[in-house]
């Protein structure tokens, strides 16, 4: 099998897990998460707490210090999710990463990712359903290319639930 375009970064019992669609372009060339410039996740994580400072695309290793993970539900593929080969998603490997390291929350950075994973439409917020004790959440997307549906309360309530 093929390298993933960005590696996970995974531990046991995180506190929160973000995951995305895809890496961008940017991101694949970078070796970094959401580094095309004009993405609020960095900025976005300062900004709610989730975060002493706001890190750089290239310092996100640093995230697992603070309990933060990162993955891709396409590990193998980059680009604009309308670009992504329908079987670019792997809704089992994902699963079996969320059994395996157990976080307490799974964020997805995207509605795609998130209908592609629950198999259903979603909401933005937290959801109903959980596995084992993880708890998942859909956030509005960092993407600059997603700047209409940009809400930056819905990352705020995700804050507040990492608090409770």
């Amino acid at each position: 099998m093929t390298r993933p375009v960005l590696p996970d970064l995974l531990a046991p019992e995180l506190k929160l897990v973000f995951c995305g669609t895809a890496p961008s372009r940017a991101s694949a060339q970078a070796s970094a998460y959401y580094a095309r410039p004009g993405n609020r996740f960095w900025p976005a994580l300062h900004a709610v707490g989730l975060t002493p400072r706001r890190f750089l695309p290239a310092e996100y290793p640093q995230l697992l210090a603070l309990g933060i993970g990162l993955t891709d539900l396409a590990k193998h593929h980059s680009g604009n999710d309308d670009e992504l080969p329908d079987d670019a998603f792997d809704v089992s490997a994902l699963k079996g990463k969320i059994r395996r390291f157990a976080p307490a929350m799974v964020a997805f950075t995207s509605k795609n990712a998130a209908q592609a994973f629950f198999g259903r439409a979603v909401g933005y917020g937290l959801q109903e359903e959980q596995s084992g004790a993880t708890r998942f959440f859909v956030l509005t997307s960092p993407s600059g290319q997603a700047a209409r549906f940009w809400d930056i309360e819905c990352w705020r309530k995700l804050a507040g639930c990492m608090q409770a």
